[in-house]
C-alpha cells in the first residue's frame, strides 16, 4: 500500500477540476458559456468558478482529488498517486477559464433540446406534487411550453417571437432534485404564458414554477390563467453590488422590448431578503414611464409555498439545487 506525507496529499488536494482536465485531458472539457464548463462524458457535470456538481447524481466539491473517486471510482491512494504523477501540474494555484461571449448565431447552432421522454408522467406527477393544476401542466404540454426529458426531469421551454425554442430550463423530479439549463439557453427567451388577451402589463417571477403556481392560484378564484402575460426570469437575479447601478434582467428587458405596449409591470418575487433586494434593484433599472407594482406572495418565502399553505400542501424544497 503506497504511503503520501501529508505534503504530498495536501498538493494533490490543491488542484481543481478545471486545472487538472486542462493539462492532463483536454478533450473531456466543452466550453458552454462565459466561465461555465461540462465534461463530454457527462453533459450535467458543471464546472465553474473553481467548484464541479455532477446534477444528475446530487454530488460535487472542488478539487480534482474529489472528481477522480466520487466519479472515475479511483481509491483514495490511487488518485493521490494519479495526480502526483501528472505533469505540468506543478503550478498548484486555480487557472481562471477566459471568458468568451457567443455571437446570437453561435448561441443559435449550440442550443441542443434535452431528448424527449416516451410520456410526460413523471413530469405531471411532479407539478401535480407541487400544488400546480393538472389543467395548466396539460394545456403547456399540449403548447409544447413543457415536456419530460429521457432523464425523467421537467423541461420548461422558452422561444422567441417566432416561437423557436431558445432556452430550456430543466428541473429534476426525484428526492435528489436538481435544476440547471441546456447547454447554450438563452436567458432572454424565458419560460413564459402570453394572454390570449391583448394586455400592456406583465406578471415577472423568479421561476417557472412560481409562475405556474400563480397561475393555479388564478383557477382557484375562478378566474383564466391565461389572461394575463406571466414572464419568468430564469433563476435568481443578480443585482450589482451599488444597487443603483443594476442592469434590468435579460428576460424582462427582450419581453419588453418584443412587446413595446408594456407600460406596467407587476413584480411577485421572493419574500426573503435576496427577493426583496432584486426588487428594489429591478425597479432602478428600469425607466420612470413604466408603473412599477410589487406584489410578493401574501404568505410564505415565494408563490409555490403560497400556493401549497393555501391548498394544505406540504412543500418539501430542503433539496433544491440552483447551479
Amino acid at each position: 500500500m503506497a504511503y503520501f506525507t501529508k505534503e504530498q496529499i495536501s498538493k494533490a488536494k490543491e488542484i481543481d477540476l478545471y486545472t487538472y482536465l486542462k493539462e492532463h485531458d483536454p478533450d473531456e472539457l466543452v466550453h458552454e458559456s462565459r466561465n461555465s464548463y461540462c465534461t463530454r462524458e457527462h453533459d450535467s457535470l458543471k464546472i465553474s468558478n473553481g467548484l464541479w456538481h455532477w446534477f444528475s447524481r446530487g454530488i460535487g466539491g472542488k478539487t480534482a482529488l474529489e472528481y477522480l473517486i466520487k466519479v472515475k471510482g479511483y481509491t483514495f491512494t490511487d488518485a493521490v498517486s494519479h495526480l502526483l504523477n501528472q505533469k505540468g501540474l506543478e503550478k498548484r494555484e486555480v487557472i481562471k477559464p477566459q471568458k468568451k461571449e457567443l455571437t446570437e448565431e453561435e448561441k443559435i447552432k449550440r442550443f441542443k433540446l434535452p431528448v424527449k421522454a416516451l410520456n410526460n408522467n413523471r413530469a405531471i406527477s411532479y407539478l401535480k406534487g407541487r400544488g400546480i393544476s393538472k389543467n395548466i401542466i396539460e394545456w403547456c404540454i399540449e403548447n409544447g411550453s413543457i415536456y419530460q426529458d429521457s432523464c425523467n426531469n421537467v423541461v420548461f421551454l422558452g422561444c422567441d417571437n417566432n416561437n423557436i425554442p431558445r432556452y430550456a430550463g430543466i428541473r429534476g423530479t426525484t428526492s435528489k432534485r436538481f435544476m440547471y439549463e441546456a447547454y447554450c439557453s438563452d436567458k432572454a427567451y424565458s419560460f413564459k404564458i402570453n394572454s390570449i388577451y391583448k394586455r400592456n402589463s406583465v406578471h415577472l417571477f423568479e421561476s417557472a414554477i412560481d409562475l405556474l403556481s400563480y397561475a393555479t392560484l388564478k383557477e382557484l378564484n375562478n378566474e383564466l390563467f391565461n389572461e394575463e402575460n406571466l414572464l419568468s426570469l430564469a433563476g435568481v437575479y443578480r443585482p450589482a453590488k451599488i444597487i443603483t447601478d443594476s442592469k434590468t434582467p435579460e428576460a424582462l428587458s427582450t419581453y419588453l422590448k418584443n412587446n413595446p405596449n408594456i407600460d406596467t409591470i407587476i413584480m411577485h418575487l421572493d419574500n426573503d431578503e435576496t427577493g426583496r433586494l432584486a426588487t428594489k434593484a429591478i425597479q432602478f433599472s428600469l425607466p420612470d414611464s413604466y408603473k412599477i407594482i410589487d406584489n410578493p406572495p401574501k404568505i410564505g418565502k415565494d408563490y409555490n409555498d403560497y400556493l401549497c399553505i393555501i391548498l394544505g400542501k406540504t412543500n418539501n424544497k430542503n433539496y433544491d439545487y440552483y447551479r
